[in-house]
């Protein structure tokens, strides 16, 4: 089941992260993305397993692209990076499948 359209009630803006090229990081193209944003403090794991601190925490629908290290920006206006994106699929369950992106 896919994450319900009227949950998605904010538009924030990713730049996907390619890699590393000759002149540093590398980004995709700028997307807008539906989502839920929320803006809380709480402690999560990179993907390197470190404890770091989240500011805030958006979900949306499963085919975002949303890499670690992507850039976004937050409907506030705030620019900040994806710590980490978790996949949250029921694996056919009625469960409202989603991605969580965690955000420094």
């Amino acid at each position: 089941m896919k994450l319900p359209g009227f949950w998605l009630r904010h538009v924030v803006t990713v730049e996907p992260y390619l890699g590393v090229g000759p002149t540093g990081p590398q980004y995709g193209p700028e997307t807008t993305v539906r989502a839920f944003v929320e803006e809380k403090t709480r402690m999560v794991r990179s993907p390197q397993g470190d404890e770091v601190v989240s500011a805030a925490t958006f979900y949306a629908r499963l085919e975002a692209t949303c890499p670690a290290k992507s850039k976004v920006r937050l409907p506030s206006g705030r620019r900040t990076t994806v710590i980490a994106a978790l996949r949250r699929d029921g694996g056919g369950l009625p469960t409202p499948d989603h991605l969580e992106v965690q955000l420094v």
